[in-house]
């Protein structure tokens, strides 16, 4: 009785330990990650931590019944979850940290517990990774396609309903109005709320794995389709009543009431697959497989004996490994000196209205859009040619793009307003006497009822020109890791597609524009080399 209470007491105090080495290393991650819940799209996390503790609660019986067998294949995943962890902190990813953290209890678990009851309760396990939102740039895509998806079919409710009504990218011209398909009606809360609940549901549906499959499955169009009708009745009262009516109680409750419509029709399908019977052996439940469980009456034999201390002296040598390796880590991002060199430049407020044969007129952004953007320095001018011909020229400036103060990437801005992508995809630019003679810009063409626009990007980072968003996060890690620097820069330049004009000329304006403003732009915008201005 002595040596089991001692051995209870060394259990809590492991897990205590461990507890404050989690915290030390994910305090600051986890205050962004629980902020982050407060997003329409992700207020269902508040109840992920009950679900899953109810998920391990009902796999109680089994734990007991599993054996513990700890096992040294539990480094794997920690050591895989420290590496996250530096690549989160220097790269500047959240998303990379809350893998890390995930991959650090999974880590521990088998380290100790074994693989066995690991899997008694990995489904418990994966439905962690549900509580964290998902990266801006793929939520940004996700969404702007769930919008433009969404405003189709709502458009195609309201013809079959009798209305005249025409979309363009996300805005549905009712004739007498406009109605806007922002991101907050993209649907992509229905759509990871509802997959989520169709993963429980699956979960405790005690059917052959095809059915629960197809009840995953058709989650993602249920959600769709049932945003689409709420789009279609937001416009059916948009005519017939006001914008008010819309606008007011209705979209609140129609929210409401088209997540209760999906969850009906799952569980309609989930009564309709059950009903489905196919002749054959049925499906055991877990109930019936064998408990394994030992006889408490019998005593250990002497190689038992010897088993059990080896095992005892093993999860020992675990844990002390595990615990120092999770001490280092916090020591060393506590201790050393990542504070990162910010290079001396000039403030884009100073950058010329005259460039070559270009003026320009200096456009203000609303503070809204500053404080969204969190950019260190931004300029707006909107140049011409001689011809009078436009290019808007906008650089938002970055001293810093470590956790939470990232660029966001026209990729995920441009389609909105309407805007739709005719051709989009990366080129090259001459630019002579810099990159090596060249640059890689990605290039957007976009309509919009009767008008065109070609937009030319790309990312100027600490002397590299980059064209996506997956090498802008590992630059920045590897910068940051040898450099002890992050700062960089969006470039975009738009000009109209003017009115019996093709597009070859506004690619001429655009190339020519590039290779002119180049030159100043790099007298702004820091390059390899740095000085630290502190």
């Amino acid at each position: 009785m002595k040596t089991l209470s001692m051995s209870r007491a060394a259990s809590w105090i492991k897990v205590a330990l461990y507890g404050l080495l989690i915290l030390g290393l994910y305090w600051s991650t986890f205050t962004v990650l629980i902020s982050g819940w407060g997003r329409a799209d992700y207020s269902y996390c508040y109840l992920m931590p009950f679900v899953i503790a109810y998920l391990i609660w009902d796999k109680r019986q089994r734990l007991l019944e599993v054996p513990s067998r700890p096992s040294w294949a539990g480094l794997f995943p920690l050591g895989l979850g420290i590496v996250f962890f530096w690549i989160g902190e220097l790269g500047g990813e959240y998303f990379t940290l809350y893998m890390s953290f995930w991959l650090t209890v999974v880590g521990l678990c088998w380290l100790h517990f074994g693989w066995k009851k690991i899997k008694t309760i990995s489904f418990a396990l994966i439905m962690i990774l549900t509580m964290f939102p998902l990266p801006y740039f793929i939520h940004g895509k996700i969404s702007v396609k769930l919008q433009l998806v969404s405003s189709k079919l709502g458009v195609a409710m309201m013809q079959l309903y009798g209305m005249s009504v025409y979309q363009e990218g996300n805005v549905i011209d009712l004739g007498s109005t406009q109605l806007q398909v922002v991101e907050a009606c993209s649907g992509l809360r229905y759509l990871i709320s509802l997959v989520i609940l169709g993963f429980l549901v699956a979960y405790f549906f005690k059917a052959a794995f095809w059915k629960r499959a197809i009840l995953v499955i058709s989650t993602i169009p249920i959600a769709i389709f049932s945003n689409s009708l709420r789009i279609a009745i937001t416009g059916i009262l948009y005519e017939a009543w006001s914008p008010k009516v819309a606008e007011g109680f209705f979209h609140g409750f129609s929210g409401w009431f088209i997540f209760m419509f999906s969850l009906a029709v799952l569980f309609v399908e989930m009564w309709a697959l059950s009903k489905i019977r196919f002749k054959g052996r049925a499906l055991h439940n877990d109930k019936d497989l064998p408990g394994g469980q030992s006889s408490p009456g019998l005593r250990l034999s002497t190689s038992a004996q010897r088993a059990h201390r080896n095992d005892l002296i093993a999860t020992w040598c675990q844990f002390i490994v595990a615990v120092i390796l999770m001490g280092a880590t916090i020591a060393l991002s506590q201790g050393v000196n990542f504070r990162e060199n910010i290079p001396i430049t000039r403030s884009l407020s100073q950058f010329p209205l005259e460039v070559g044969k270009w003026k320009g007129t200096r456009e203000p952004m609303e503070q809204m859009y500053i404080d969204e953007l969190d950019l260190s320095d931004y300029v707006i001018i909107d140049y011409r040619d001689p011809k009078g011909k436009n290019v808007n020229f906008y650089v938002a400036y970055y001293e810093s793009q470590r956790k939470g103060e990232s660029i966001h990437s026209p990729a995920t801005c441009l389609p909105g307003g309407g805007w739709i992508f005719k051709e989009a995809g990366a080129t090259s630019l001459s630019a002579p006497g810099y990159f090596g003679g060249s640059i890689k810009v990605n290039r957007a063409f976009m309509e919009k009822w009767d008008q065109r626009q070609l937009s030319y990007y790309f990312f100027l980072q600490r002397g590299r020109i980059l064209t996506n968003a997956y090498q802008l996060k590992i630059f920045a890690f590897w910068d940051a890791l040898t450099k002890q620097r992050t700062d960089g820069a969006l470039v975009r330049l738009t000009t109209p597609v003017y009115k019996f004009e093709d597009l070859h000329d506004a690619d001429n304006r655009l190339t020519e524009f590039t290779q002119e403003i180049m030159p100043v732009l790099t007298e702004f915008i820091p390059g390899r080399e740095t000085v630290d201005s502190r």
